[in-house]
């Protein structure tokens, strides 16, 4: 039996039906929902980081396969297999064959979930070192495709964590005025992190520039660790 025969079975075994009915429920898979048609098998994120770390070696085409399965949770896997094989990854040109495979493959990783665990670990701390990042995170966030919307603006965490705020005030402004709940979600929350992790007063200029053409949410997010004064100010504009 081979590896991906080994750990498809193992990913069935550990499915949970009740659990993966609140998981539908959780990840709005109804129609008409962000999620819509999304299937969930039931494994917890413990579950799956697990499974992964037992299949290191599984090769591009079987990783594709498990990503391009309706099984959210053999998605989920295969991002957890590509960033553990990134992190391992020798030198810049092994990094950039799994950043083309992520980028290629992006219509499959189609959760916020899939978005948020894997995007800052392999794009985005590839970008960190590459002249054309702006340029592919512009890409990204003019697409049409919600998940890489998200996926340009989470993937500045990676920056925002080597003390670099520019990359997350471009998108964040280029996001500015998105109609999607979930990416005011992530506008908002890379905002907080690039002020808790760099230098609130960067925030607070972003804030008085732009706070008042801030949708509610991303606002709320993004002042959320702000003094109650601060924070008063900010909801009152």
């Amino acid at each position: 039996m081979n590896d991906f025969i080994k750990l498809t079975s193992e990913i069935k075994k550990a499915g949970n039906k009740q659990r993966a009915q609140v998981a539908q429920r959780f990840f709005k898979t109804g129609p008409d929902q962000y999620g819509a048609g999304d299937v969930f098998l039931g494994l917890t994120m413990p579950q799956q980081r697990q499974i992964a770390k037992k299949y290191p070696n599984l090769g591009l085409a079987q990783l594709k396969k498990l990503l391009a399965s309706p099984y959210h949770e053999w998605r989920m896997i295969s991002l957890l297999i590509l960033i553990n094989q990134y992190k391992k990854a020798q030198n810049l040109e092994e990094k950039g064959k799994l950043v083309d495979f992520y980028l290629k493959n992006s219509k499959y990783i189609n959760n916020w979930d899939l978005v948020d665990v894997s995007v800052h670990l392999i794009l985005g701390d590839f970008l960190l070192n590459q002249p054309d990042a702006k340029k592919i995170l512009d890409r990204l966030a003019a697409s049409a495709n919600l998940w890489e919307r998200r996926m340009a603006m989470i993937a500045t965490l990676a920056f925002i964590r080597q003390q670099r705020a520019q990359e997350t005030l471009l998108i964040a402004k280029k996001l500015l005025n998105d109609q999607h709940d979930l990416i005011h979600k992530a506008v908002g929350w890379m905002l907080r992190e690039m002020g808790k992790q760099i230098d609130r007063s960067i925030l607070l200029k972003f804030l008085d520039q732009h706070g008042s053409q801030m949708p509610r949410t991303a606002l709320r997010y993004a002042i959320e660790h702000l003094p109650d004064k601060q924070r008063l100010f900010y909801l009152s504009k």
